[in-house]
């Protein structure tokens, strides 16, 4: 009967447990990565010393001399004892925050046995401070666990009971009467207290897991948004990409609406309201413009909404901000149907969804100015023209006005023509086959007005692959290396060959020539890094290689093929594209 009625005593168990689980500071206990400080340890040294004592006074009064038991605890006399749950909260103590906070609870608890009086009082005093010693010590042995088990809690409340009892036998005076205690209340006392300390331990660790176990579940959520959003996110907040967010958002979130805006209007609004809520309507709502003022994040009820429709189901929101380089640009806002249904845990995906989805229009920022400064790129290396070239072309045109006028006037239009090309060029990424053979052919006939019967040129180009698209000025300067280092030295029977051919689904544009070529190591080192002109264009085979790559796909690098003394091949190819398909 005596360890039902402890037994029976154990709810209180479940009321504290329960309440210390509420405190965050008690939380931090079983987190690796904080720390409590010292007055926060000594708050948790009093709550379980007043644990102690209230097991103390929930106790049992036992007399073994008149072998009665009183079920409420007093001042007792010499002749009484008390069969308690005391020791219970010494040993959780000491098991949760070790061997510091045991004693600390154990001493608490335990001078207050002392002043109860009773025969045993010094000796369960004296117990009380060394089961939280002991179980401080045994929890230090458990690395692996952040809280030890139900089972090491059950082993550890009876072995801590049953040192009690051994020191009772030890201290307490007349030994026959502290026997006769001992044999009364000892096996009770021993059970109940480990059945006592496992479920405690069991309704902490219960709930620590279950707020771990939704915090997974939040962030697993969490990432699956990130995941699902940021590639509208990348393209920077728009109507568009707002629209698509806020669905997805709509779908992962359980709530009545989404909507996002930015400073001024309603980007997108999904869900309830979205009839009156519209996307493109302006800001009304002072609390809005107040996150994105200030921001701060609002929950807010149906009056700071500012919904006139009075059949409107939106009767609370959450308002978080959306920030890019420390600037609010907008908010999202999620409504439900009151404030209770926005739960603190809620609250927290909310904000921590505000806070990814600001670092995605981060993301986006930096993509845009890595896309704006690769275009600046390529745009340099199109406008580059030597100005060697130039001064080669003007002065062959000076020299031809006295002998040949027409012809002069010819280069000069084919001069004009290969600027026109130039310029055109700087300003567009990508130009038809046909475009680029024309701005060949104006620095051809530049060239071979230098060259005078030294070269000839073959055009061995497919009519079906003169509207493929290729990136402006990719040709010319793979003629003009042909001629500048090819054909230099070429006295007679230079030949320069420029091919398209197509196959499936690609189109091979090839340049040719018949000069002196290339050695093995120098071919190797070409396209890997850049090499200075000095009488080119400036823009080498490095330059053209790293564009198509760029602009294209690795597939499309150049290909380099060349013999000593019988020439070169360079080439590269390019899918069809749709103006191919049409023709």
């Amino acid at each position: 009967m005596l360890v039902l009625a402890m037994i029976e005593r154990l709810g209180i168990i479940v009321t504290v447990a329960f309440i210390l689980t509420r405190l965050p500071f008690f939380r931090r206990l079983f987190d690796p990565q904080s720390t409590i400080n010292a007055g926060q340890r000594l708050l948790l040294v009093v709550i379980f010393g007043c644990f102690g004592i209230i097991g103390t006074y929930t106790g049992i009064i036992v007399n073994p001399v008149e072998d009665s038991m009183d079920r409420w605890t007093r001042v007792l006399s010499e002749d009484e004892a008390i069969a308690n749950s005391r020791v219970l909260g010494v040993v959780v103590a000491g098991l949760l925050g070790g061997w510091k906070i045991g004693a600390g609870a154990g001493i608490i608890a335990g001078v207050h046995r002392i002043f109860l009086g009773g025969f045993t009082g010094i000796a369960c005093g004296i117990a009380t401070i060394a089961a939280g010693f002991i179980a401080g010590l045994i929890s230090s042995k458990q690395k692996k666990n952040r809280i030890v088990t139900p089972q090491v809690a059950f082993l550890v409340g009876g072995f801590a009971e049953a040192i009690q009892m051994l020191i009772i036998l030890g201290v307490a005076k007349p030994f026959d009467r502290a026997f006769a205690l001992v044999q009364d209340i000892g096996v009770p006392m021993i059970i109940a207290n480990a059945i006592g300390t496992a479920i405690f331990v069991l309704i902490i660790r219960s709930v620590i897991q279950e707020e771990e176990r939704m915090g997974a579940v939040q962030s697993q959520k969490a990432l699956r948004i990130a995941n699902l959003t940021l590639t509208h996110m990348r393209k920077g907040l728009t109507p568009v990409s707002a629209a698509e967010v806020s669905s997805i958002l709509y779908q992962e979130i359980p709530s009545l609406a989404v909507a996002i805006t930015d400073r001024k209007q309603i980007l997108s609004h999904i869900g309830d309201g979205a009839d009156h809520h519209q996307s493109g309507l302006e800001i009304r709502t002072e609390a809005t413009k107040y996150v994105i003022a200030t921001g701060k994040g609002q929950t807010v009820g149906r009056d700071a909404i500012g919904c006139n429709e009075a059949s409107c189901n939106l009767q609370a929101a959450v308002i978080a901000p959306l920030n890019r380089q420390d600037q609010t640009i907008g908010t999202l806002k999620v409504y439900f149907s009151s404030q209770r249904m926005i739960s603190p845990i809620m609250l927290e995906l909310i904000w921590g969804l505000s806070t990814l989805l600001s670092h995605q229009l981060e993301i986006s920022e930096v993509e845009k100015h890595r896309a704006l400064a690769k275009e600046a790129e390529i745009k340099a290396l199109q406008a580059q023209v030597s100005p060697h070239f130039l001064f080669n072309a003007l002065n062959t045109i000076v020299s031809l006005i006295r002998t040949n006028p027409d012809k002069a006037r010819k280069l000069l239009i084919s001069l004009s023509s290969f600027f026109r090309q130039n310029l055109a060029g700087a300003t567009k990424n990508f130009s038809t086959l046909r475009e680029e053979v024309d701005h060949v052919k104006a620095y051809l006939a530049i060239e071979e007005a230098r060259f005078c019967d030294r070269l000839t040129v073959y055009y061995e180009l497919e009519e079906g692959t003169m509207s493929s698209k290729v990136p402006s000025m990719t040709l010319q300067p793979l003629v003009e290396n042909a001629i500048k280092h090819g054909l230099k030295h070429k006295s007679s029977d230079g030949k320069l060959i420029l091919s398209s051919t197509r196959i499936v689904d690609q189109v091979h544009i090839t340049v040719s020539d018949n000069g002196t070529g290339i050695g093995q190591d120098r071919l190797e080192t070409l396209l890997s890094s850049p090499v200075a002109s000095v009488s080119g264009t400036g823009i080498g085979l490095h330059n053209v290689h790293t564009r198509l790559i760029k602009m294209i796909g690795e597939e499309s690098g150049l290909q380099l093929k060349s013999t000593i003394g019988e020439g070169t091949a360079v080439s590269f190819k390019i899918k069809v594209n749709e103006e191919m398909e049409e023709v």
